[in-house]
């Protein structure tokens, strides 16, 4: 039985949806360095989107939630939000 204190391991989260689970997360462009550590300089004050994977795993940012679905649904992935 779970309760409040059980936590799931990161593999196990990680595997759920066998990696078709994506998360839809808005961002400001000032948090995205430590989400993607290999993105370019950018404007700060921005509204992103960001596409990250079950574990966590950067998969893509956009500017706009549509952009990130659509493209997240052409490469076969589910997505979810995270608030």
């Amino acid at each position: 039985m779970l309760n409040e204190r059980t936590i799931m391991p990161d593999a196990a989260f990680a595997g759920l949806g066998g990696g078709r689970i994506a998360y839809v997360k808005p961002m400001r462009s000032e948090q995205l360095k430590a989400a993607f550590p290999n993105v370019p300089p950018i404007e700060e004050g921005l509204e992103l989107w960001a596409l990250v994977g079950a574990d966590g795993t950067p998969i893509m940012v956009a500017d706009t939630r549509d952009a990130l679905i659509h493209n997240a649904w052409e490469n076969d992935l589910e997505t979810l939000s995270l608030h």
